[in-house]
């Protein structure tokens, strides 16, 4: 399966509301059943443990409604780790939920801006964190944005995404079918499979980045796991 470049309807702005925040009411539980949740998570507690990052200061970038962040901020909790989350967003919908979805949790908060000019400082973060992000951009963009996000990170940049496959792109698209009859889900999902890239490919791109050592590996189901230590 070749990787396709067609854009997902979620990456052209103005969608109707409704639409939205449905699709992102569905995003939330493929994401708690399909392995983001546990693969973030993962991701987190692996950077934090191999630099001692205790406490912690995470960017989550592309946040969507802000499901990922609330799960660490619980953990963190549980753990007894003392964090603070940034979650940048550039849509005004889904920013909206992403305040409603992490309401009362005082170690979050919601920024509005875009994740290709990110409006912080040199070495802002202890951890960046991309979940299902990088596979809506082309390779030539997925590079800089390594490279950027390498630049905020003090200590490490968690990629959690999708990798390509025909299994994954005909299971996710028979699921939403039996889920949802939300337009945007119906599309999208299978889509981003289509966008995705295999593990192969994901080293590549980080090895073209150049801005630390890193490792790329795959996560059930038709998932990876990428992390870089950045230069200093």
């Amino acid at each position: 399966m070749k990787r396709s470049l067609e854009a997902e309807m979620m990456d052209f702005p103005g969608q109707p509301r409704e639409l939205l925040i449905g699709d992102l009411r569905n995003l939330r539980r493929i994401n708690r059943y399909l392995g983001c949740h546990r693969n973030a998570l993962r991701g987190v507690a692996r950077a934090i443990n191999e630099t001692n990052a205790r406490p912690f200061t995470l960017l989550d970038v592309g946040t969507g409604s802000a499901d990922i962040p609330a799960l660490i901020a619980r953990w963190a909790k549980r753990e007894n780790l003392d964090c603070r989350i940034s979650c940048l967003e550039r849509e005004p919908t889904t920013v909206e939920q992403a305040v409603a979805q992490t309401r009362g949790m005082s170690e979050i908060t919601i920024i509005r801006g875009d994740a290709l000019a990110p409006p912080f400082a040199v070495k802002s973060f202890d951890l960046v964190l991309a979940s299902q992000l990088l596979h809506h951009f082309s390779d030539d963009q997925i590079v800089a944005l390594l490279r950027s996000w390498a630049g905020l990170a003090r200590r490490a940049v968690i990629v959690n995404d999708l990798v390509r496959h025909p299994l994954a792109y005909h299971g996710i698209r028979l699921l939403t079918q039996a889920l949802t009859r939300n337009v945007m889900t119906l599309t999208d999902a299978p889509l981003s499979v289509k966008r995705s890239l295999t593990v192969a490919e994901w080293r590549a791109l980080f090895r073209r980045a150049d801005a630390g050592e890193f490792f790329v590996e795959r996560a059930p189901p038709f998932r990876m796991l990428g992390m870089i230590w950045p230069k200093s």
